[in-house]
């Protein structure tokens, strides 16, 4: 493992790798350099103390420990993916409520098939991937239920006029939301080995993991991805499309 340290003189190096976007920045007029330069300190100094912190929770390896850093990596995922959603009327617990089960069944279901077990340095790594994909897939189908309300108001009030309910009214908009958030995942999964080799199998492949073995375990990814982002989204479509209407079931202004 010595082969794959990476000194702090190597790390300074690649910093160089940094400057090439600086320059595109520059160059182009984006006005971007400032960003680039903020979100380079901000990931290093996350990832520095998250590493940290991780070493400490791999060394005690207490299960309630476990649990609760489960619980704040969903709720900061809740946090982020509720901040995607531009409906003002937005609300945080129903994030919270489809990031939650999502990866909790996902979770449950690979300990149960003995993919995984309830220690640290396997369950939160896993929570993490599950979680952040997540966080996208629900952001999506937030932003996209915001557009077709917003697209198809008339519709929406016509069926409403003739007698629906919220939920009849809404089905084309909450499918057509959902799929959206899950088409990232799916078409991942299309092309996963023959245009990329994802983090998980890449990491295993790079520490000297036979390639076979690897695969077995990004296999294991695509399914727990796919389930996770589809459970999500779900969730979260049901429970955010009455944002949408008020109490006497009427449909809102936006």
């Amino acid at each position: 493992m010595k082969d794959l340290a990476v000194s702090n003189l190597s790390l300074f190096l690649s910093f160089a790798l940094v400057m090439v976007s600086v320059g595109i920045s520059m160059k182009e007029h984006l006005g971007l350099t400032k960003d680039v330069f903020y979100s380079v300190a901000r990931a290093i100094i996350q990832l520095t103390i998250v590493g940290y912190i991780l070493k400490y929770i791999f060394k005690i390896n207490n299960t309630w420990l476990t649990i609760v850093i489960t619980l704040l990596i969903i709720f900061n995922a809740s946090w982020n993916a509720n901040k995607r959603d531009p409906n003002p009327d937005r609300k945080l617990w129903q994030s919270f409520v489809a990031l939650l089960v999502g990866t909790y069944i996902t979770l449950g279901v690979l300990m149960l098939s003995k993919t995984i077990k309830l220690v640290p340095m396997q369950i939160i790594p896993i929570t993490g991937m599950i979680a952040g994909n997540e966080m996208v897939a629900i952001g999506l189908c937030y932003k996209t239920l915001n557009e077709s309300f917003h697209d198809q108001r008339q519709q929406v009030l016509e069926k409403l006029a003739l007698g629906a309910d919220i939920k009849d009214s809404s089905m084309p908009i909450l499918r057509r939301s959902i799929k959206t958030a899950m088409q990232p995942t799916i078409d991942s999964a299309k092309t996963v080995g023959l245009v990329n080799l994802p983090g998980m199998m890449s990491g295993l492949i790079f520490a000297g993991v036979d390639p076979v073995y690897a695969i077995k375990y990004q296999i294991m990814v695509t399914f727990m991805l796919l389930s996770a982002t589809g459970l999500g989204a779900v969730i979260a479509g049901y429970l955010a499309y009455r944002n949408y209407f008020n109490a006497r079931m009427q449909l809102l202004e936006k």
